[in-house]
């Protein structure tokens, strides 16, 4: 007699794998990486490819000699957290601190809780927060944008625009007479602004965003929830003060907010699971954003409002599951 041997949930088969998803994300990260490239020139290049090699070295040699199981590099997963890491970062940073990041991100963010898709924090947030807090100079030593440079160092420096307003308004100077030392609006949308490599182009960032929702590789909750809540919470401080809160699109334009919303809080498995879990997440990525950004020390909030809500993750999911096939039965 032949038995049924029925395996576990879930039983929905998809023409979609991890390695194609990932692969997706490297897709959308192009034109982003592309205005890095011209922004920044050869110091984008050479950071970018830095950042993959080292962090598919440290995830291969992790998985070969001390986890000892499969070695999965290829999956798209490492060169992913390579490219984030490195779209965090100045393009002038020594080659020796992106490694030493690389290895935090894959060591301590991902392989340490057992690999891809049992990692609590985003591996390249934590590597970016890492080197933020070891490394501070050379974390907020902005090179100024010069389209097709070859240039690797003497570089010119300068703050970002999201410090610039931040520093003067700590000095008493009124947002009015700060927004001449900032870039126009239109040089901040399409990325002609010092700041990390993939986070200056606005435009290409949300390009790579509606390609992954044309994909399905993400859902709209979380970026829609992050943007709108950092949008109306900076608006209702603009309203209030115009002279010492900026306006949102500013805020939205600026700093790592379309790079975190659309490509760091969507990883699915440092995410919620679901509709009402993701919007929840959002929200609370984009209040806390503002609150570092507006009351913080640091001019930038994406980062580690990323990595708190992160961690409230598992109990977003156990207060949002959603409702079980079948009928409950009660004893008695």
């Amino acid at each position: 007699m032949s038995l049924l041997t029925v395996s576990g949930s879930p039983h929905v088969h998809a023409d979609d794998s991890v390695r194609k998803i990932m692969y997706g994300v490297i897709i959308s990260l192009v034109p982003a990486m592309l205005v890095s490239f011209y922004f920044f020139g050869l110091g984008a290049l050479i950071i970018t490819l830095t950042a993959v090699v080292s962090c598919l070295v440290f995830e291969f040699l992790i998985q070969k000699y001390l986890i000892k199981g499969p070695v999965t590099i290829w999956d798209g997963s490492a060169i992913i957290t390579g490219v984030l890491l490195a779209f965090n970062v100045p393009s002038n940073l020594p080659l020796w601190i992106v490694v030493v990041g690389s290895f935090v991100a894959i060591g301590m963010g991902k392989m340490t809780f057992g690999g891809l898709g049992k990692n609590p924090f985003n591996p390249a947030l934590v590597g970016r927060v890492f080197m933020m807090i070891s490394f501070p100079v050379q974390m907020t030593t902005w090179p100024k944008p010069i389209p097709l440079s070859t240039q690797l160092t003497d570089v010119v420096t300068g703050p970002t625009a999201l410090a610039v307003i931040k520093d003067g308004v700590g000095r008493g100077e009124k947002v009015s007479q700060l927004l001449p030392k900032v870039p126009e609006y239109t040089d901040l949308f399409i990325g002609n602004m010092g700041g990390s490599l993939g986070e200056v182009s606005a435009i290409a960032l949300i390009l790579g965003g509606l390609y992954m929702l044309l994909r399905k590789i993400i859902t709209w909750h979380i970026p829609v929830s992050f943007i709108g809540s950092v949008f109306i919470f900076t608006g209702i401080m603009w309203l209030v003060n115009p002279e010492i809160y900026i306006d949102p699109v500013f805020h939205l334009i600026t700093g790592g907010l379309m790079l975190g919303a659309i490509y760091m809080a969507t990883d699915m498995v440092t995410s919620p699971m679901t509709p009402a879990g993701m919007l929840i997440f959002g929200v609370g990525c984009g209040i806390l954003t503002v609150v570092i950004r507006v009351f913080g020390a640091y001019p930038e909030g994406v980062s580690f409002a990323i990595l708190i809500m992160n961690a409230f993750v598992p109990i977003i999911d156990r207060s949002f599951k959603p409702k079980r096939f079948g009928e409950e039965v009660k004893n008695g």
